[in-house]
């Protein structure tokens, strides 16, 4: 084995190993051309460098796709900005919850001591009057002997 035969084996190696990485449009051109007939799918393959398996999961892939739209499936993977948006507007609905269900709280307490205070105000200027169920008001120390 000579020394440029050992290169091109190491050259052939990195290529194996280096996958290229088609984009949506790239994917879609080639399978359109594909469908056209214009040439076979061997030899489209051939000039992309693509398998001829990969070409025909694509094109599976996209007349799939063609097929829910239709449907009216509208389903579609979110960008990153949306995702991105939407985790923001999540924190912030959270911390709007978290706030109204503090002051909810507190409303509370702040009722339940209000109304607690109320009915002790109104139980004792009850009795005081001699409007309360029990009857009369308020007897003196030294009167409760008398009866």
């Amino acid at each position: 084995m000579s020394k440029s035969e050992g290169a091109e084996g190491k050259v052939r190696e990195i290529r194996r190993k280096t996958r290229r990485k088609y984009s949506a449009e790239e994917k879609i051109r080639i399978v359109l051309e594909g469908l056209r007939g214009e040439e076979s799918i061997a030899a489209l393959c051939r000039r992309e460098g693509i398998a001829p398996n990969l070409y025909y999961s694509w094109s599976k892939e996209f007349l799939e796709a063609g097929k829910r739209r239709l449907m009216g499936d509208t389903k579609r993977q979110a960008t990153s900005g949306e995702v991105r948006s939407l985790r923001l507007e999540n924190s912030q609905l959270k911390e709007l919850v978290a706030d109204l269900s503090l002051k909810n709280v507190m409303l509370k307490k702040a009722w339940l001591v209000r109304a607690t205070i109320w009915i002790s105000d109104a139980f004792y200027s009850s009795r005081e009057d001699g409007n309360h169920p029990a009857g009369g008001g308020v007897i003196p120390a030294g009167e409760a002997d008398a009866t």
